[in-house]
């Protein structure tokens, strides 16, 4: 069933691959596809929204809401894509580096930095999005029982094996450890399907068998989309966790010779301890895991960030004061009663700064008193 033919919006097929460069005819045929198919889809979500509202039992309209509100979040992403790659295309005036970043647009990922936290966002690529789409509406239309929503029975088992088949495509995505389930949902879908076509060709009726069938391809091919975009995520977050934690260890270093360097110079001194990130232990792989130890993580970074700023600022303050006394020192010496009225000080404020760990308390009084005695006598430092 194409998505000339359907009577429902069909997610025309990509071309090329991630960056590639693609022929603009080609292009152009998909780019007029995915217009159609966005404009159907939308009126077909806008009903689709409609009956859920129209539902009488309450528990019936929580139940579809997180599908309804999906599809939606989808096809909002994939308009907003489209419409940055209408852009790239302008009109057809494209050369190879404009057709190369509209293949990049079609299979990078929908997700922008940020959108995470909405908890719709899906680490899914264009096509993906559009495909998932067709899965989720055909499950709404049949869990909402629209009036003519079934087209024919050779249709829908068309359109059933072109799911099953996409089915067998995300299946092999799993990775093998975590294959069985999703291949033994496959096999019995693939089983039922090739009974239920059968059961037609001899012209029995299959209308009892399909709805049920539909329901739960669509289900499955939701659910594995979803889960390969799971996956897509924790790869993503082991990247970002394994970099954080290289730099993390790199930042920690610096700021403990940083707190060492401080003791030594300064007293008093910051008190204020040093996290090391290897105290967390290896990044590990899985994802509930995972969000908890990048959530360590951040509070190491607020810690290191704390302790940097803490030990800095004592450092600071030490070269502020001696840049003060130098400066006070040197106004007051160029005054001939100046001079002579401040030499005590000003060999008692080098003396604290010739000894380490400097006194801090000490300093600022010896350094406030030189300030006070060259204003007393009209000196400017």
């Amino acid at each position: 069933m194409s998505a000339g033919t359907s009577r429902y919006a069909v997610a025309p097929a990509a071309p090329g691959s991630l960056g590639s460069d693609v022929d603009p005819r080609e292009l152009l045929r998909y780019l007029d596809a995915l217009i159609t198919w966005k404009d159907r889809r939308k009126v077909e979500l806008d009903a689709l929204d409609r009956a859920a509202m129209d539902l009488s039992d309450p528990q019936d309209r929580v139940a579809v809401t997180p599908d309804v509100t999906l599809s939606m979040t989808l096809w909002q992403a994939v308009s907003d894509r489209l419409g940055l790659i209408l852009a790239t295309w302008d009109s057809g005036r494209v050369g190879e580096g404009e057709r190369r970043r509209i293949t990049t647009l079609v299979w990078g990922s929908l997700e922008q930095p940020g959108q995470r936290a909405g908890g719709q966002s899906l680490a899914v690529s264009l096509p993906e999005a559009c495909r998932l789409s067709d899965s989720l509406a055909s499950s709404l239309r049949m869990r909402l029982r629209l009036d003519g929503a079934d087209p024919t029975v050779t249709d829908r088992l068309h359109a059933l094996r072109q799911q099953v088949e996409r089915i067998a495509d995300q299946v092999a995505l799993v990775p093998e450890r975590r294959r069985s389930s999703a291949q033994q949902a496959y096999d019995a879908l693939d089983r039922r399907l090739e009974d239920v076509t059968e059961r037609a060709r001899r012209g029995g009726d299959v209308g009892g068998f399909l709805g049920p069938l539909e329901v739960e391809a669509a289900t499955t091919e939701r659910d594995l989309i979803v889960a390969a975009s799971q996956r897509a995520h924790a790869r993503v977050d082991h990247a970002r966790a394994s970099q954080l934690v290289a730099e993390l260890s790199a930042r920690g270093q610096a700021v403990r010779s940083l707190a060492e360097r401080a003791r030594a110079l300064v007293t008093p001194a910051p008190t204020l301890g040093v996290p090391d990130v290897a105290q967390l232990g290896p990044v590990p792989a899985d994802p509930a895991e995972l969000t908890a130890y990048l959530g360590r993580l951040e509070r190491v970074d607020r810690a290191l960030t704390l302790a940097q700023q803490a030990y800095a600022a004592a450092v600071e303050r030490r070269d502020d004061l001696a840049g003060r006394a130098d400066r006070v020192h040197a106004a007051l010496a160029a005054d001939e009663q100046g001079a002579a009225a401040s030499a005590g000080l000003a060999e008692q404020a080098a003396a604290l700064l010739s000894r380490t760990p400097t006194d801090l308390t000490r300093l600022e009084a010896m350094v406030q008193a030189q300030e006070t005695l060259a204003r007393t006598m009209g000196v400017q430092p």
